[in-house]
């Protein structure tokens, strides 16, 4: 009998202990979520950062099994908690493969291949399972041709352009680098390519592959002496009306038709318009879209600008003579299905020093990966 009630109590104390054990282990399983939750919740201007610091410092001591969940909540994070969360994941990453430890490849993995989660995290997935399972990750790389991630396409385009390199037929080599060339998004890449075809007498039509929009309508110029024109609403912000005539800068002014055949896009205004310095000029484009979606407006320009769709300002930056690129500034906006009207504000001030007389515009619509999205101009004509 005492033996009986010996037993009971010793079993009665090994599951309380292990439903101790079990509450413990529940315990620290929900620590992380609640670290990241710290994380999530850092405003944009630092407001919460101090907790942040403290939930990514407990966060970091977590082991690899974590990192998924970690990874996942890139998705819909800010600026700032992204770069703690990527700080908690290169932290547990890097301790645990120094110690001898594995990383979950087969989460990561998965990770990689659902497309719907964060670019950037599903980028640095990979970097670290390159480093805990090679080929593994190296299998990945040529589904990423289309890979909405840049950083992940480029893996991709790479692969392709050694390919090509290696190859010891030049139809082999042409194969390779045509392919390359139709997922390349990053400028450096997309000019060796063009460089690379150029030799085997294959041409690319740079314009096209990056989507550039090439055919505008421009009117100015408006006045912007003293830099008063960036703040002056002149009647094309009103609505834009190509038959209608204003009161300019030097008289009337009227809307006139301009393009450009420059590789990436570049339309020259001061070559259109003289004399261009303290003026304001505008230029709209129609885009005509199969249905409504998101899409990027990536625009390169040294002068000061605004940028609306279909009549709703979406960004404006007043500086001069910064310098300028390709995709020197990303727009997000949504296109309605069918016509959609692009209004570009440009403003140059009165600078006479050589370095401040460019004043030019490039620009281009694609997805958030970098590749054009085309207007069909065939809908357009109808």
């Amino acid at each position: 009998m005492r033996g009986l009630t010996l037993s009971k109590v010793i079993l009665t104390t090994a599951v309380a202990v292990a439903g101790m054990n079990g509450f413990s282990s529940l315990t620290r399983a929900a620590e992380p979520a609640d670290s990241i939750k710290a994380i999530l919740s850092v405003n944009h201007d630092g407001k919460g950062a101090a907790e942040a610091q403290q939930a990514v410092k407990a966060l970091s001591t977590a082991d690899a099994s974590q990192i998924p969940a970690v990874l996942a909540a890139f998705k819909g994070a800010n600026p700032l908690a992204a770069n703690y969360l990527r700080g908690v994941v290169e932290t547990i990453a890097d301790r645990t493969l120094r110690s001898g430890g594995n990383l979950p490849t087969a989460e990561l993995k998965k990770f990689i291949d659902d497309r719907g989660n964060d670019a950037k995290a599903r980028s640095l997935a990979f970097d670290w399972l390159k480093q805990a399972d090679k080929p593994l990750a190296e299998s990945l790389i040529p589904a990423m041709i289309t890979d909405p991630s840049p950083d992940l396409r480029r893996e991709a385009v790479a692969r392709l352009i050694k390919i090509g390199a290696d190859a010891k037929e030049k139809a082999d080599a042409v194969k390779a680098y045509e392919e390359a060339m139709a997922g390349a998004v990053d400028e450096d890449q997309v000019k060796d390519l063009v460089e690379k075809l150029k030799k085997h007498g294959k041409t690319i039509d740079l314009q096209k592959h990056f989507g550039f929009l090439t055919k505008w309508h421009i009117a100015g110029p408006f006045d912007n002496k003293g830099l008063k024109g960036f703040a002056t609403e002149y009647p094309p912000e009103k609505g834009v009306d190509l038959k209608a005539r204003y009161e300019g800068q030097l008289g009337e002014v009227t809307w006139t038709e301009i393009s450009t055949k420059e590789d990436y896009g570049i339309l020259d205004i001061a070559k259109e318009v003289k004399p261009y310095k303290g003026a304001v000029m505008y230029l709209t484009t129609d885009f005509t879209s199969d249905s409504k979606r998101l899409v990027e407006l990536r625009l390169g320009t040294p002068n000061a600008w605004k940028v609306w769709v279909n009549g709703k300002e979406l960004f404006a930056r007043e500086e001069y003579h910064r310098g300028m690129a390709v995709d020197q500034y990303r727009v997000p906006a949504e296109l309605k299905a069918g016509k959609n009207t692009i209004l570009v504000k440009l403003c140059q001030n009165e600078q006479e020093q050589d370095w401040a007389q460019r004043y030019q515009l490039q620009l281009r619509v694609c997805d958030p990966s970098g590749t054009a999205v085309p207007s069909n101009d065939a809908v357009a004509a109808k």
